[in-house]
């Protein structure tokens, strides 16, 4: 079953100064099609109280909602699917535990690593980091243009046309250079969140 998925996806993050639930209102306000909430470190219920309310923003301006991990919520929220951040999750029992019906992302931060999931049918991909990311600190080297455009060319030469969306510290600067690879999309969180005007830098990244 092939998925809706939007060419830029907004992660929400933990920023104390500007809530997951806020963020996704300004997001859907600034025109945002797809929020993808991010929150590993909340206890459960608060987790499962943001993803309802954040629901009640989604739903009513059209907007797709993605949780990261937390799969065992299938069902019991308004969720119109999930992104897995771990390399080696087992798509396809996943899709077995969730169902056909929810969109299902995962992190990729090799070829290798994108043809598996796109192999094993993952909706999209996300491929990164691509530079320094605040939202997700880690030590993995970054993907260069030339990496997005042979993760690209390596899953059309395997007949596949899974999305692969640039992720990890991306700036808006750095779109249009990311575009002319070829991927599908692009996601951001810290350059939209951690600037004085949340609306304006959203929008410039729908451009």
């Amino acid at each position: 079953m092939k998925k809706y998925i939007d060419k830029f996806h907004f992660i929400t993050n933990n920023n104390p100064k500007l809530s997951s639930v806020s963020q996704a209102q300004l997001a859907c306000e600034a025109g945002g099609k797809w929020i993808q909430y991010r929150e590993l470190n909340k206890p459960q219920e608060e987790v499962l109280r943001e993803i309802n309310e954040i629901a009640e923003i989604c739903d009513e301006w059209g907007a797709t909602l993605i949780v990261t991990d937390h799969i065992h919520l299938a069902g019991k929220a308004d969720i119109q699917g999930f992104h897995l951040e771990d390399f080696n999750a087992n798509l396809k029992e996943i899709r077995e535990i969730i169902g056909e019906n929810y969109t299902l992302g995962i992190s990729a931060k090799t070829p290798d690593e994108v043809l598996k999931h796109a192999l094993a049918g993952a909706d999209y991909i996300g491929y990164g980091p691509f530079s320094n990311s605040t939202t997700k600190p880690n030590n993995y080297t970054h993907i260069s243009l030339a990496d997005y455009k042979f993760a690209k060319e390596l899953i059309q030469k395997n007949n596949l046309e899974t999305p692969i969306i640039a992720v990890g510290g991306i700036k808006y600067n750095d779109v249009i250079a990311l575009k002319h690879t070829g991927i599908y999309g692009i996601a951001a969180s810290a350059a939209i969140i951690d600037v004085p005007d949340f609306y304006e830098a959203y929008q410039m990244f729908l451009l």
